[in-house]
């Protein structure tokens, strides 16, 4: 019987090598890096904290990453990685994903669907509440109304501005607090001094939403929070004409 040559025996190990290293090198997967995490241990399953659907925990301040703008997406990752953008759990697993991995998942949550907006009362809103400066701003203290950059209704407009509406109020108040730090507290009788903490979040198009958020008292950052926090998901067949700015 013939017996093939130590060449001819070759090919076929060769051939398995050769798929066996395009297999490696593939390109990931974003729906399963949601789930499974990163090819690094320390890029931890983005479902852990921002849900099966992608629409985050509002309660806990984990954000929704569903239906955001792919480009958004990618520019916070690589924004934590540079340290231009600080979080103590974003910080490492951005730091661990590869840019194949930002990229997968940037188009898989971008993918998803987008936040509806439920339909909203017509009238003029106190003056002063979350929905004013939302909608009208504070011009007085150069404070423009959030939907001139946000869009109608906060549904985002591309690649900058992304949506308001469908985020939970916990997060967007823990953002303006990113964007502005915390202010230093002069000595006053027996209260010690305490040193003003810079802004952790400093990704912002030319600074303008440090200036907002220093401009703003706390009182109004959890307004405007709890307005945008209100819109959420409509139950609604999703119109898209909603985000003909995109």
């Amino acid at each position: 019987m013939h017996q093939p040559t130590p060449r001819a025996r070759a090919w076929p190990l060769a051939g398995l090598l050769l798929l066996t290293s395009l297999a490696s090198h593939a390109a990931p997967d974003g729906d399963t890096l949601m789930q499974k995490g990163g090819a690094n241990p320390a890029a931890m399953p983005c479902i852990s904290c921002h849900a099966p659907d992608g629409k985050g925990m509002a309660a806990a301040g984990f954000p929704r990453l569903a239906g955001l703008p792919a480009d958004y997406i990618r520019k916070q990752l690589h924004d934590f990685k540079a340290g231009r953008r600080q979080n103590g759990v974003m910080q490492p697993i951005a730091t661990a994903l590869t840019e194949e991995e930002i990229d997968a998942l940037a188009g898989a949550y971008a993918a998803r669907p987008r936040v509806n907006v439920a339909p909203q009362p017509v009238g003029t809103p106190p003056e002063g509440s979350g929905a004013w400066i939302a909608l009208r701003g504070a011009w007085d203290r150069s404070i423009p109304e959030c939907t001139l950059c946000h869009g109608p209704g906060g549904i985002g407009v591309d690649p900058s501005f992304p949506p308001l509406a469908g985020q939970g109020a916990v997060y967007i108040e823990n953002q303006l607090k990113a964007w502005r730090g915390t202010p230093a507290v002069k000595a006053h009788g027996k209260t010690r001094a305490v040193a003003a903490v810079p802004p952790t979040r400093q990704n912002d198009p030319n600074g303008l939403m440090q200036h907002i958020a220093a401009s703003l008292t706390p009182t109004e950052m959890k307004a405007v929070a709890e307005y945008f926090g209100s819109l959420g998901d409509s139950s609604e067949p999703f119109d898209d004409t909603q985000h003909r700015l995109r």
